[in-house]
C-alpha cells in the first residue's frame, strides 16, 4: 500500500461528511463530473412515484393547491437561498439558466437606464460559458447596447459611465478559477452599473454571500452541485432592496399580480414572484426539491473545507503519480482562487477521458486539451481522488 492510499484512508476516516454519501444511488464507479450532472439522491425516486401517482395520478388539478404546488418556485427558492448565502423571499425557481440569464441581463439594464445617464454597455466575461455570452450579446442588439467582452480581473479597469450591466461568472467553467465575487461586485455597483452573477459552478460547492456583498441578480442551474437532475430548472435571485425595479423581458401571465385575473394590462407581482414567466414545470422541480434534502444539516461552509481538502489531495496525487510533463493544472493553486474542479492540460485529452472512464474513473474533456474533474464534497471522498490520479498516470504512462 502507497503512502498516499494510506493518508486517503486516514482522511475518509476523519470525514465529518462521509456518511452523506449513503444518501445518494452510487456504484464503485469514481464519479468526478458532478460539476456537470450530480449524482441521484436516494430520496428523489420514491418522491417522485407520489408526485406521479398521487399528487397528478389521483388528486390531479386539485395538487396546485393542495399538494403546494402553485408556492413549488417560491418554496424551493429558499430551499436554495441558504446554499447561496440568501435571506428567503429572493429566489424563485423555474426555466432554464439561459432564459433567467436573459431575464436578468435585460432587467439589469432596464434599472440602469431608469437613472437616466445614457448606460448604453455591457460588459460580459471574455472567458463565460458560450450561452452565456450567446444570450449577453442578444440582449445588447434589443437593448440598443455595445457589448464588450473583458477579462474579469479587467472589470474594474473597464468600467466606465457607459456601463450599464455586467454578466460575469463566480467560477470559470473551463479552469475552475473562482473569480473575486466580492470586490468585483462593489466595483460594478460603485461605477453605477448593475452586476449579474451566473451561480452554475460555485452554488452548493462554496459560500456565495449574495446578500452580504451586495449582488443585486444572479442566476444558477441545479443540475450540478444541487444535483436536481437533468434539466432541473434554474433559479433566479433579485436582491430584495431592488425588487420593485426589476422589470422582466418575459411578463408571462404566472408573473402577474393576479394571475387568474385574466385582465389584458399586465401588472408583475410583488417580490420574487415576478421573476416567475410560464407554467412551473412541476415535475422536475418536485425533483429538485426532494433531492435539496440531502442538504439537512449541512453546513455549506462544511462541504467548502472539504472542497479544498479533496482538490488539494488529488493535486499532490497527480504530482506523485503522473510522469512529470504529461499533465499540466490549469486550476488555480490559491485556495482563494479555486472552485471545486480541477482542469488538467492533457495531450490527446479526449481520448484520455474516454480510457479514464472505461477504467471507472469519469470526469470530462473540453476541447482542445482540458480533463475537468469535478469534486462534490457530498458524496466524493479522499480514496475516489487518490483512485483517479493513479489510474490517470497509468493511463497517460
Amino acid at each position: 500500500m502507497s503512502d498516499l492510499t494510506e493518508k486517503a484512508r486516514e482522511l475518509d476516516a476523519a470525514d465529518d461528511l462521509a456518511a452523506l454519501r449513503a444518501r445518494f444511488v452510487l456504484d464503485e464507479t469514481v464519479y468526478l463530473d458532478g460539476n456537470s450532472l450530480g449524482a441521484l439522491p436516494a430520496a428523489v425516486p420514491g418522491r417522485m412515484e407520489d408526485v406521479v401517482r398521487r399528487q397528478w395520478g389521483a388528486l390531479r388539478i386539485r395538487s396546485w393547491d393542495e399538494s403546494g404546488w402553485w408556492t413549488a418556485p417560491e418554496r424551493i427558492g429558499d430551499r436554495i437561498a441558504p446554499l447561496v448565502g440568501a435571506a428567503p423571499g429572493q429566489i424563485v425557481v423555474g426555466d432554464s439558466t439561459s432564459v433567467n440569464v436573459f431575464k436578468a441581463v435585460v432587467a439589469a439594464v432596464r434599472m440602469a437606464a431608469r437613472d437616466g445617464d445614457g448606460r448604453d454597455e455591457i460588459l460580459v466575461d471574455a472567458t463565460t460559458f458560450p450561452t452565456d455570452g450567446y444570450i449577453a450579446a442578444s440582449a445588447a442588439r434589443m437593448t440598443g447596447c455595445t457589448l464588450r467582452p473583458v477579462a474579469p480581473a479587467e472589470v474594474p479597469g473597464a468600467l466606465t459611465g457607459r456601463t450599464a450591466a455586467v454578466l460575469l461568472n463566480h467560477v470559470d467553467y473551463r479552469t475552475g478559477r473562482l473569480h473575486d465575487l466580492p470586490g468585483l461586485t462593489a466595483a460594478v455597483r460603485a461605477a453605477g452599473a448593475v452586476a449579474v452573477w451566473d451561480l452554475c459552478h460555485s452554488a452548493g460547492a462554496l459560500p456565495v454571500g449574495l446578500d452580504t456583498h451586495g449582488v443585486d441578480l444572479a442566476v444558477g442551474c441545479t443540475y450540478k452541485y444541487l444535483n436536481g437532475g437533468p434539466g432541473a430548472p434554474a433559479y433566479l435571485y433579485v436582491r430584495r432592496q431592488v425588487q420593485d425595479r426589476f422589470d422582466s423581458p418575459l411578463p408571462g401571465w404566472n408573473s402577474h399580480v393576479e394571475p387568474f385575473g385574466m385582465r389584458s394590462a399586465y401588472e408583475p407581482a410583488a417580490g420574487a414572484p415576478r421573476g416567475r414567466v410560464g407554467t412551473p414545470d412541476i415535475l422536475s422541480m418536485l425533483a429538485l426539491e426532494a433531492a435539496l434534502e440531502v442538504w439537512d444539516g449541512v453546513s455549506i461552509d462544511a462541504v467548502r473545507a472539504k472542497s479544498l481538502a479533496l482538490t488539494d489531495f488529488f493535486l499532490e496525487c497527480v504530482t506523485a503519480y503522473v510522469p512529470e510533463g504529461r499533465v499540466e493544472s490549469l486550476t488555480p493553486a490559491a485556495h482563494a482562487e479555486r472552485g471545486s474542479q480541477v482542469a488538467l492540460r492533457c495531450e490527446g485529452a479526449g481520448d484520455v477521458m474516454r480510457r479514464l472512464i472505461a477504467s471507472g474513473v469519469v470526469g470530462d474533456f473540453r476541447p482542445p486539451d482540458i480533463l475537468r474533474f469535478g469534486f462534490t464534497p457530498l458524496y466524493v471522498g479522499f480514496a475516489d481522488a487518490e483512485r483517479a490520479a493513479r489510474v490517470l498516470a497509468e493511463v497517460v504512462a
